[in-house]
């Protein structure tokens, strides 16, 4: 299973070619969402993340960005992936 950074080529993973200019993104090192949607550290839970990017810009919180995210390939290609599996939300997770 893919994750994010290696699907949308963002750079910001550690050791990415955007870190210099705009960081390790939260989702190629979260720890506290390591394994969710099959993804590794918050990479098939984007979306839930605050700070990815998206356009080339970092985004907001989710619920800033959950509009957005929702007509992205990459968060499509995982509900596909997941099926009924699938944890949209941190409450689930409690």
């Amino acid at each position: 299973m893919d994750n994010c950074w290696e699907v949308q080529q963002c750079g910001r993973e550690p050791g990415g070619t955007n870190v210099k200019t705009l960081g390790v993104c939260d989702a190629a090192v979260s720890q506290e969402y390591n394994g969710i949607n099959q993804g590794q550290f918050g990479g098939r839970f984007c979306w839930a993340i605050a700070g990815t990017l998206c356009g080339g810009k970092p985004q907001g919180t989710m619920a800033q960005k959950v509009t957005n995210c929702m007509q992205c390939q990459f968060y499509l290609q995982v509900v596909d992936e997941q099926g009924q599996l699938i944890i949209l939300n941190p409450i689930q997770l409690k």
